[in-house]
């Protein structure tokens, strides 16, 4: 195949085109991210420097907080500038390494979702075997394969997107460089990149949403010989973890599981799991859990 490097930019489209709409969606997302990057930023600084917070739980939520930060800063920024700038472009390269991180930090955030569920699963379903299990170099261990995987996954995305020539129109329809629309403007039949892209990203989003699923089925389960105090604060932290992954991964897999095709809605949809769920994610694991209140409340008290 003779790749055509015609096009070395493309424009984005972004979430409107109207310039009072950009106006607010300048003010919205750049409160957002902020909200995002403060958020995660706290429950970083304080899971590290808070002595009482050492369990497995918040060492994956560490990670998560993480990905987060990283996976919004990925695309809100851009979305953020191009509100009010006149020309929305990016590079072949720029747009390529986007697909990347995009990619990588969504794949990390999974991953360590599922890691969670498998500690609170642990946690409530085997306690006396709990420290025996998850101990420290088994959950370091978690994590180097979660970030090994992330990467693997990004990097077939992006020998996919490698692999699609461009020879005009230029103009991505997103705020974002994803596959999606960049098949779309590829000079050539993308069937079967797609059915790649379908197996690949949406096999991922599927197969960890069943997982998931099905280990809240298994916890839930198990509650059932737990105390009334036990099974409250039990069903506290699963329910919140679901609200999230169910936001999470109910757009991931309405993107990522569908045969080529954009539709209008995709960029809102987008916006759930790109800037919604990294704000969600420090709200609930924070708002909702005593512990790491009081350890926040330590911590920047003491230092104030």
């Amino acid at each position: 195949m003779t790749m055509n490097n015609s096009v070395t930019e493309f424009i984005l489209f972004g979430l409107t085109q109207d310039a009072r709409k950009q106006k607010a969606v300048f003010g919205v997302f750049l409160t957002l991210y902020l909200a995002t990057l403060s958020g995660n930023f706290l429950v970083v600084v304080t899971i590290k420097i808070s002595k009482t917070l050492s369990s497995p739980m918040y060492f994956f939520l560490f990670y998560l907080s993480f990905a987060d930060a990283c996976f919004s800063s990925t695309t809100a920024p851009r979305l953020i500038v191009d509100a009010l700038s006149q020309k929305k472009t990016i590079s072949y390269n720029e747009c390529i390494t986007q697909v990347f991180a995009v990619h990588f930090f969504d794949c990390m955030e999974i991953f360590v979702l599922i890691l969670m569920a498998f500690d609170r699963y642990v946690a409530i379903c085997k306690p006396l075997q709990y420290t025996i299990i998850m101990r420290r170099q088994v959950c370091i261990a978690l994590v180097v394969l979660a970030w090994v995987g992330s990467c693997i996954h990004s990097s077939a995305q992006i020998f996919l997107a490698l692999r699609l020539p461009f020879c005009g129109p230029n103009v991505i329809d997103h705020y974002f460089c994803d596959l999606q629309p960049l098949l779309k403007l590829a000079c050539m039949d993308t069937y079967v990149i797609n059915l790649l892209l379908v197996s690949n990203s949406g096999a991922i989003c599927m197969v960890s949403f069943i997982i998931l699923l099905f280990s809240y089925i298994v916890i839930l389960y198990s509650l059932r010989n737990h105390s009334e105090v036990g099974r409250r604060k039990a069903l506290s932290t699963c329910t919140s973890h679901f609200i999230v992954v169910v936001i999470f991964f109910g757009s991931c897999i309405f993107i990522y599981t569908r045969p080529l095709a954009t539709f209008p809605i995709d960029k809102m949809v987008a916006v759930f799991y790109t800037i919604g769920t990294p704000l969600l994610n420090p709200l609930i694991y924070t708002l909702r859990n005593a512990e790491m209140k009081n350890a926040m409340r330590k911590l920047w008290c003491s230092k104030i």
